[in-house]
């Protein structure tokens, strides 16, 4: 046979699979009877460091072994042996490469769903939450983030919608649920100052015997309550990590993703039927997605800190099943070689302000000098007048409105200014296929094979907690 009949006749689109949804659904979930069940679990705490790259990762464990000499809490129990291991593809209903909606979808419904989509499949029919799932059961449950509460990964454990992007109806849903702990940002969806519909959604909760807290001060009021309790502490999201540690202001108001996860813990772990809490490290996505080095550094040692709080306690509990993985990978970062890795990744020990800060501050009237002053201040190196005349030149004829748009602001040629520095670059500004980490640890952790789809996860819960799978 000739070459090229070999790839003609060999090709997907001869085959009739090209992009074919039957490549993209998930198979049944046989894996489930490689293992027999040892222990049920009482507890799960699911812990989600959303778009995390495999490069992320080892950045975090750099980072913490230049640091402090140790690695992270994830890696060391690699390492000990503790953690049972698995690679997990991630594909949507409709693509190789997965949104948070999806991909969150796959372990809260136990169906891939197309992208945008919650719960919700291709046809329009509704995949029930594991949450509510775990509710009917007796169970307490709640969600935990970085960012809005109502964003995509905590609310593909909640609820079903059509579409990720309806976050204010998202905050009318969870009014409904009765779940007994929602904590992150998103006040801009339940505030009747800054919906558009203008409805206090707040209202609703508190009519329900919710505590709704919007500081630290006001969360510290609450730990010991037995009321539900809904905790929004920004608008938006919540800062990077490396920019609360730098502000004063921020730790004294708004509490961490360590401190959330221990109050969450604290409130429900004493219940009789057990409870079930999904932890997501939301800013490691968004900062994956800005090419934000030391965001992305940072919030993902942040998010390990929140591990070892949850794994601590299950150690100590003996009843608890511990998930930790991500729903899919983003840009790809990693570090790099040069004459002067090692020297120029330690930088990012010094480092006081996010990329993310530093588009923040651009405005055309800053000169070179004030602009390579400003980035050397925040980030411990000083740019060339060529580098900043880049940065400057791109946003000179911007207005003010257009300096505040996310998606014009020069983050990609930050970045890969910044990896002349730093050695930390990116592949892209957005998801990638790649198969992803995933480890468990505790009751239920038997079950998971060294290899799974993401829907997998959703059945191993429920296996887990002595819950059939088709509940």
């Amino acid at each position: 046979m000739k070459r090229r009949d070999f790839f003609r006749n060999s090709s997907l689109s001869a085959a009739g699979i090209a992009l074919s949804p039957v490549l993209f659904a998930s198979q049944n979930h046989t894996d489930l009877r490689l293992a027999e069940l040892k222990n049920e679990a009482k507890n799960i705490i699911f812990l989600v460091s959303d778009g995390m790259s495999a490069g992320t990762l080892t950045m975090a464990d750099l980072y913490a072994k230049t640091t402090r000499g140790k690695h992270t809490t994830w890696i060391e129990n690699y390492k000990n042996g503790r953690f049972r291991r698995a690679m997990m593809d991630t594909a949507s209903a409709d693509s190789l490469v997965t949104d948070s909606a999806a991909g969150g979808s796959a372990w809260g419904g136990g169906k891939r769903v197309p992208n945008n989509s919650l719960n919700v499949g291709s046809n329009g029919e509704l995949h029930k939450p594991i949450l509510q799932k775990f509710k009917d059961q007796g169970k307490k449950v709640g969600c935990v983030t970085t960012v809005p509460i109502t964003h995509a990964t905590p609310a593909s454990f909640c609820i079903n919608n059509k579409s990720r992007r309806d976050q204010e109806q998202i905050a009318e849903q969870y009014a409904q649920l009765n779940f007994d702990v929602l904590m992150g940002g998103g006040n801009k969806y339940f505030s009747a100052d800054l919906r558009k519909d203008k409805k206090d959604i707040y209202a609703n909760f508190v009519a329900k015997g919710y505590d709704v807290a919007k500081s630290k001060a006001e969360l510290k009021t609450v730990i010991s309550s037995k009321a539900p309790l809904l905790g929004v502490f920004d608008d938006d999201a919540l800062p990077y990590t490396v920019d609360y540690m730098s502000s004063e202001k921020a730790q004294n108001n708004i509490p961490n993703i360590v401190e959330m996860t221990a109050v969450a813990i604290e409130k429900m772990k004493n219940h009789p039927d057990g409870f079930v809490l999904q932890i997501e490290g939301g800013k490691v996505d968004w900062a994956a997605h800005a090419n934000d080095a030391p965001g992305l550094i940072l919030d993902q040692i942040a998010f390990d800190q929140a591990l070892k709080v949850a794994l601590d306690f299950a150690i100590e509990d003996k009843n608890t099943l511990v998930i930790v993985t991500t729903d899919h990978g983003n840009a790809n970062p990693g570090l790099f070689k040069g004459a002067k890795a090692d020297e120029n990744f330690a930088r990012f020990q010094s480092m006081k302000k996010s990329n993310t800060w530093v588009m923040s501050q651009l405005e055309p009237s800053l000169s070179q000098n004030q602009l390579i002053e400003m980035i050397n201040e925040a980030q411990g190196f000083a740019i060339s007048k060529d580098e900043a005349k880049t940065l400057l030149n791109h946003i000179k004829d911007f207005n003010a409105e257009e300096l505040k748009d996310y998606y014009k602001q020069p983050f990609e040629k930050f970045s890969r200014i910044q990896k002349r520095y730093t050695n930390v670059g990116f592949g892209d500004m957005n998801h990638s296929a790649d198969y992803v980490e995933c480890a468990a640890f505790g009751p239920g952790s038997e079950l998971l094979p060294p290899f799974i789809e993401n829907t997998f996860l959703h059945d191993m819960m429920l296996k887990s907690c002595g819950v059939s799978v088709n509940e």
